[in-house]
């Protein structure tokens, strides 16, 4: 998936002292310095198919990325056949992530302001919790295997400041390598309340493996049979069946948070290199998602692997999470969906810093007029 940037905020270029240090406005400022620059946080995923990093500051309308590191490790390469992570997937995730601690041992981010977690391939391998284990020795990263509730939660989290406030209902779709979770919203009081949520065992990895892309001849026949794949395992939605009815009229839409929708808009956008400022938020309609999955296959997979959106780490998993997107949109159909170049770590970002601001705001409140209210607050 082509690295992400956080939830209400850009990417910045900014300059390096001679030490490595990045400094703001030409002043030097050491990497999480206390003071008018903030403290630093990070949020680590590891996935099924990647590990991820993102340090940021707080900012007044969410926060500000700092570093970012993203790599394709395949944890769950075999873990649908084996119940188990393999030996060479392991050690591709140990590296990364002992890049991840250098960075933020680098950057002076304090481990408790650091949520690392890990998902899928984690919470469904036989010797997942002896992995995590391994890393906290080996790296001092203290990992959390998170539920699949939790996963779905943060993804929506991540999303919320692409959310048509006019809208009256959304299906947030986070398709990851081992599992795709599904959060449908409606609109209630100006607000959006989450109805219900699934997570489908079923992921980019998991739909490669169990469907070998054809070497030769139709692949339409191929990429049906993946859909239908995807197809049964949603077919029970935990909602009540009239919400579908907001989708087909046109009074909602969904939003797609992982490379499976990102590598369709830089596809459809006809992007020589991947630009998140392009991507994050576009708007596409089912059709475009459509002709986009078709030049997918038309390219082939030496064709595909040569796209500056795709590469050759993600050429045999991208028709995959076409078919998956292809499959939800079958299920609730909707002519918008929203692309969303962000997800679980900005989630994990936003709730924390949040959670860290509360004191001092309720601090204030009291001050000024000796109110305690703010718990229980809508989704938005």
């Amino acid at each position: 998936m082509p690295e992400t940037a956080g939830a209400s905020s850009r990417q910045r270029s900014q300059p390096r002292r001679p030490d490595g240090k990045r400094a703001r406005g030409g002043a030097p400022v050491a990497a999480g310095a206390p003071g008018r620059e903030g403290v630093l946080y990070g949020a680590l995923d590891l996935g099924t198919n990647n590990c991820r990093l993102l340090i940021a500051r707080p900012a007044k309308d969410g926060f500000r990325v700092v570093d970012s590191f993203s790599r394709i490790v395949r944890l769950g390469e075999g873990l649908s056949r084996t119940g188990r992570l393999d030996d060479a997937a392991m050690e591709r995730a140990y590296e990364a992530l002992m890049l991840c601690s250098e960075r933020l041992v680098r950057r002076g981010v304090d481990p408790s302001r650091l949520m690392a977690v890990a998902t899928q391939a984690c919470r469904q391998a036989e010797n997942g919790a002896a992995f995590i284990e391994r890393v906290r020795q080996g790296t001092g990263l203290k990992l959390r295997i998170i539920d699949p509730a939790e996963e779905a939660r943060l993804a929506v989290e991540g999303c919320l400041n692409l959310f048509d406030p006019t809208a009256e209902a959304i299906l947030v779709v986070d398709v990851g390598g081992g599992s795709t979770e599904l959060n449908w919203l409606r609109r209630k009081d100006g607000a959006f309340v989450l109805e219900g949520w699934m997570s489908a065992p079923i992921g980019v990895v998991t739909l490669a493996e169990r469907h070998p892309e054809p070497l030769s001849g139709d692949l339409h026949p191929w990429y049906e049979a993946m859909v239908a794949d995807m197809g049964a395992a949603i077919a029970d939605s935990p909602v009540d069946p009239a919400l579908r009815e907001l989708f087909v009229a046109g009074r909602a839409h969904m939003v797609g948070t992982s490379g499976a929708i990102t590598s369709l808009a830089g596809i459809h956008l006809g992007l020589r290199r991947y630009q998140r400022n392009l991507v994050d938020g576009l708007w596409m309609t089912r059709a475009d998602c459509e002709a986009a999955a078709e030049r997918l296959r038309a390219l082939g997979p030496d064709g595909r692997a040569a796209e500056s959106c795709i590469g050759p780490d993600r050429a045999d998993l991208v028709l995959a999470g076409a078919a998956i997107m292809e499959a939800v949109q079958r299920a609730w159909p909707s002519d918008r969906v929203r692309v969303a170049d962000r997800g679980l770590r900005e989630g994990l970002l936003l709730e924390r810093m949040r959670e860290d601001r509360k004191p001092a705001r309720r601090k204030r409140r009291r001050r000024r007029t000796g109110s305690t209210k703010g718990a229980g607050q809508p989704v938005t």
